[in-house]
């Protein structure tokens, strides 16, 4: 059945506000083309828009383009104010932007372990107050929440999960009352960082594909035909449960101990760094495990470069494979670094072959603080093993958000919801 007058007004609408959204902005005459209508239609939608304070005048294309198609429409970016959280076991980091997604304030603030809930959520809450002022903004209109653990599919909260903090759980419904109006959801965090990623960095030209979350703890997100795949209780990914060879026991349903998270988590890199002779930081959280990562790929870098100029093969010169007693620079693989990043790539594999196995994603994006740390180096080589290990040809990239994915998640899904409702008023 064709469209009624008043449904082919607001897809038009919608149409025209998601080019302004994506594109920047356009004249009346660019509306016309990227859409297809017609130009009293556009002119029609545009006086529509206008009306309703979604769009304004914003500039002019050209001084050689003179009339009303020269005007540069754009949206109107403070129509509504919008905020993100990335909340972790030790804080909270908090943006505020425009409608359009533009940062116009950042902050964050550490809680320690031994904050009570009610504190902990004041902090967290005052916060998210603060930057909100400073942003400028009267009122927030939409909150996006990335947190660790499962989200309920029937309620939106998050599940009691041990491990986490009690003051999460509680976090959303305090800015819920708190900030009069606001829209406030709750997302995973790895999911959000799925859908950054795939909005903005390393899986852009990608429908499906895992990314494979590596910092403080391990976690996956699935992304099957541009959808992300949360599961019957929104456990999809909890892939730190899953059972694997090398470790000392299994996990069980309240903790992940002996799972993967025991091989893959940021304890076991640093571990694992430290075996292999390498340096590690006191703290060994997400950034931890990225600076010992980041380290150990410069290091590998600067054996390859410093080894380039004694070529292999050269009379008098060991193969690469062996060792002399009289101290031959070992190969790279046997150095510490070399040993470290081919030990730990045999340990993300053992993860995301479980994955492919049964999801056959073709793509795996290596996430998180650690995942971004490894580069194309790490990246490679669990590729390698993963073609050793599975027929299913998958390959395996690096993140180009890392830690920051989550955060920028939360702002996208946070946008996407505001203008879902503004944009439909017209």
């Amino acid at each position: 059945m064709p469209a009624s007058p008043s449904t082919a007004r607001a897809i038009n609408d919608r149409l025209a506000l998601r080019l302004l959204q994506q594109q920047g902005p356009l004249t009346a005459g660019q509306l016309k083309q990227l859409t297809g209508l017609s130009r009293p239609t556009v002119a029609d939608l545009v006086e529509r828009l206008t009306a309703a304070g979604l769009i304004t005048v914003v500039g002019e294309a050209g001084e050689q383009r003179r009339g009303p198609n020269a005007r540069l429409y754009g949206i109107v970016a403070d129509r509504a104010h919008l905020a993100a959280l990335d909340v972790r076991t030790g804080g909270v980091f908090v943006l505020v932007s425009d409608l359009v997604g533009r940062v116009l304030a950042e902050a964050s603030v550490p809680i320690g372990g031994d904050t009570g809930t009610g504190p902990a959520v004041e902090q967290a809450v005052a916060t998210v107050e603060r930057t909100a002022k400073e942003a400028g903004a009267d009122r927030l209109h939409t909150v996006g929440i990335g947190a660790p653990g499962l989200v309920d599919p029937a309620t939106g909260d998050l599940r009691d999960s041990g491990g986490l903090p009690a003051w999460h759980r509680s976090l959303a419904a305090a800015l819920q009352e708190r900030l009069s109006g606001a829209r406030v959801t709750v997302e995973n965090e790895t999911n959000l960082a799925a859908l950054a990623e795939q909005r903005e960095g390393a899986a852009r030209d990608r429908e499906t594909f895992v990314l494979l979350w590596l910092g403080h703890g391990v976690g996956a997100a699935v992304v099957l035909d541009g959808t992300l795949r949360r599961g019957a209780s929104g456990g999809t990914g909890e892939i730190g449960f899953l059972p694997v060879p090398g470790t000392t026991s299994l996990p069980s349903a309240g903790d992940c101990d002996g799972g993967f998270h025991s091989l893959a988590g940021a304890a076991a890199i640093g571990a694992l760094a430290a075996d292999c002779g390498l340096p590690v930081p006191a703290a060994m959280d997400g950034p931890g495990a990225a600076e010992v990562l980041r380290a150990a790929v410069a290091e590998l870098a600067g054996q390859e470069s410093g080894s380039a100029a004694v070529p292999a093969g050269e009379p008098g010169t060991p193969r690469p494979e062996e060792e002399s007693a009289a101290g031959t620079v070992p190969p790279k693989a046997a150095r510490p670094a070399g040993r470290f990043l081919h030990a730990l790539a045999d340990r993300i594999a053992l993860g995301a072959a479980s994955v492919v196995a049964v999801l056959d994603p073709g793509c795996v994006v290596l996430g998180g603080e650690a995942g971004q740390a490894g580069g194309a180096v790490l990246a490679g080589l669990v590729q390698d093993r993963l073609r050793r290990m599975s027929p299913l040809l998958t390959e395996v990239r690096a993140s180009t958000l890392g830690g920051a994915a989550v955060l920028r998640g939360a702002l996208l899904t946070a946008r996407d919801r505001a203008q879902e409702e503004l944009f439909a008023r017209p």
